[in-house]
């Protein structure tokens, strides 16, 4: 379909008004799934981030309790 001006390229014929529509939509559907895909990926990366902080704090106590535990063993020996 040629068109000869840009007024008929966003009259279209007299479907403009539904062609631009369902672009908008179309291109508003579209950035928020990207947006919430960045948002999606940035919060996972924080979770990531705290369990692996959490892990690294439970095997830290774990081995403060096993060095006590050798500690007072001895003692008692």
């Amino acid at each position: 379909m040629a068109f000869d001006s840009w007024q008929e390229v966003i009259w279209m014929g007299g479907y403009g008004f539904y062609v631009w529509l369902a672009f908008g939509v179309s291109i508003l559907a579209i950035a928020i799934l990207v947006v919430h895909g960045l948002l999606t990926r940035k919060k996972l990366a924080q979770m990531a981030v705290k369990k692996q902080q959490q892990q690294q704090r439970i095997a830290r106590r774990k081995q403060q309790e096993r060095h006590r535990s050798m500690v007072t063993n001895d003692s008692t020996s």
